[in-house]
């Protein structure tokens, strides 16, 4: 019996002054991270904006790539196969938090913790990638080693745990067409460029 489900990780460059500003420290374009229940993009958390014209009002949240925030941001997604208990799990912690959304603060000081390798602790606080390696941890899964609050959204591109399947412009990813199957056993070959965006798609091993 095929036992297994696919999560989902999102980094994206907004290209806000906000982005612009962690990108001056951290030197990656891609400077948040997200997690998705759902290949084509639609179930997808993270800490960030409440509002797209207010950075400083920030929480957890259900984000729309679909909106114009979103849709025209460079971006990378990654893929990670996991048990569907694990599934099953990360999922019901992040359903948990939502029904208490409002108890979730952005923790900006945090992003000051990472530039000094110091854990700046702030209670139902996260920024984006800690908040992500929180929810994987929860299931056991540490695809970066690292403390989940010195986790940044560039570490996650350097996981020998996860596959990237995608990188260019977020709507090339979203334009394609999600409804081939996956194989329980991937690997992972360039089948074609769309736009800057490149595309990899799942294959059989063997």
């Amino acid at each position: 019996m095929y036992t297994e489900q696919d999560i989902w990780i999102v980094l994206t460059g907004t290209g806000t002054w906000f982005s612009r500003m962690i990108q001056y420290f951290t030197k990656a374009p891609l400077n948040h991270a997200s997690i998705a229940f759902d290949s084509e993009l639609r179930e997808v958390y993270s800490f960030g904006r409440k509002k797209a014209n207010n950075p400083f009002d920030g929480g957890l949240v259900r984000e729309n790539l679909r909106d114009p925030f979103f849709y025209t941001s460079e971006c990378a997604v990654y893929h990670f196969r996991v048990s569907k208990e694990d599934y099953q799990r990360m999922h019901n912690l992040v359903k948990e938090m939502m029904r208490d959304q409002d108890r979730y603060k952005y923790n900006l000081l945090g992003l000051l913790g990472i530039l000094f390798r110091i854990h700046i602790d702030r209670d139902d606080a996260f920024f984006c990638s800690h908040f992500v390696a929180t929810v994987l941890e929860q299931a056991g899964l540490r695809p970066v080693n690292k403390p989940c609050h010195l986790v940044t959204p560039e570490d996650f591109s350097h996981s020998p745990q996860l596959n990237e399947v995608y990188r260019g412009p977020l709507h090339g990813y979203l334009a394609q067409d999600m409804t081939s199957p996956l194989s329980p056993s991937p690997t992972f070959t360039p089948v074609t460029t769309k736009g800057r965006g490149k595309f990899f798609r799942f294959g059989k091993t063997g």
